[in-house]
């Protein structure tokens, strides 16, 4: 069964996401939202792609970010999907990175 984005509710969540302006806008949201260990799992999320995109052992990724095999195992599923989700966002954080390198790490972390 596909996930089904078309409901009201998720068209919501997805215009919510989209309105947001800034980075403090974005803390801001995210952390109504979310909980705090939401928000760290989700950072470490996407170090685990980031780290799994640069062919970095499971077991090192493991120890960076303190993620199940299990959770990994579905990133590097994702990563390589055809929707390109995570490989979209990661080009994007590096050409941020390359471009305005002290923008990155601050905010929310992206490595642990």
């Amino acid at each position: 069964m596909e996930f089904n984005w078309n409901t009201k509710e998720n068209k919501q969540f997805l215009e919510s996401i989209l309105l947001i302006k800034d980075r403090k806008e974005a803390e801001a949201f995210l952390r109504d939202l979310m909980t705090e260990n939401e928000i760290i799992e989700f950072g470490k999320r996407i170090e685990a792609a980031r780290l799994l995109s640069r062919n970095t052992q499971y077991l090192t990724i493991i120890e960076k970010t303190g993620l199940s095999s299990t959770t990994i195992a579905r990133i590097s599923k994702w990563l390589k999907g055809s929707l390109g989700g995570y490989r979209l966002i990661l080009s994007r954080l590096s050409n941020m990175h390359h471009h305005n390198p002290s923008k990155l790490g601050k905010g929310l972390p992206l490595s642990v």
